[in-house]
């Protein structure tokens, strides 16, 4: 496992846990609102050593509820599984954060029984995905993921970083008819703290107050629509 970074508590990034969150190196998008830009990059990271984060885990049993790998994007990580199931011998929970783009992982994952929460990051309507990750995607993934994490019988959100100069009211709405009747959908605030793409320190959110008439509509596509900071 390429491992930039180690969280080592944590209580918003496992909802209602306490949790570790790993931090995988490597993403194949370019999303320039991202905000973990170095582990895209692999700027100035010192990698860890996967056997220390487990020594690590076994110190804190008892102590953490959970573990959340997020990244860049873990999925591509070719030994994902394996180290998965070290973590699940040592009983912690496991939430995967993931772009979606490799179903085929989420789904090996799922019939090992090496997750207990997926929160998959929706970046754009399908037919803007390619301009706002700056990437090649092939948006029938996107579905197919969507479609395995809504069918998976666990815990999930599907979840938007919304930046206005990248998706429109109806965007977000198409994203919404996207995942009808999932459970939840969080409509997450971009903050321009850092970003991929320098130029993006400029950009905005929609404010809290159209946020929340978005959300109105979306709570008639899905369960549960959350706004969060």
């Amino acid at each position: 496992m390429l491992i930039g970074g180690l969280q080592r508590f944590s209580l918003i990034d496992y909802p209602g846990k306490v949790s570790a969150v790993i931090f995988t190196m490597g993403c194949n998008f370019r999303c320039p609102y991202c905000h973990n830009p170095e582990l895209v990059e692999f700027n100035g990271i010192r990698l860890i050593e996967e056997g220390y984060i487990l020594s690590f885990l076994k110190e804190r049993k008892g102590k953490l509820d959970g573990v959340v790998l997020t990244g860049g994007e873990p999925t591509l990580q070719s030994d994902i599984v394996s180290f998965l199931k070290e973590i699940k011998k040592l009983g912690f929970l496991i939430k995967l954060d993931t772009n979606g783009s490799y179903p085929e992982i989420i789904e090996e994952l799922l019939k090992e029984g090496l997750l207990d929460y997926i929160a998959m990051d929706i970046k754009a309507n399908l037919e803007k995905y390619s301009g706002v990750t700056r990437s090649n995607v092939d948006t029938k993934n996107i579905e197919r993921s969507i479609g395995i994490i809504m069918k998976s019988g666990i815990d999930y959100e599907f979840r938007t970083t919304v930046v206005r100069s990248q998706l429109s009211r109806d965007d977000i709405l198409e994203i919404g008819e996207l995942i009808k009747s999932a459970k939840a959908y969080v409509l997450q605030e971009f903050k321009p703290s850092k970003t991929l793409d320098p130029n993006f320190i400029e950009e905005t959110s929609y404010t809290r107050e159209e946020l929340e008439e978005i959300a109105v509509i979306l709570k008639g596509l899905v369960g549960r629509v959350v706004i969060r900071d």
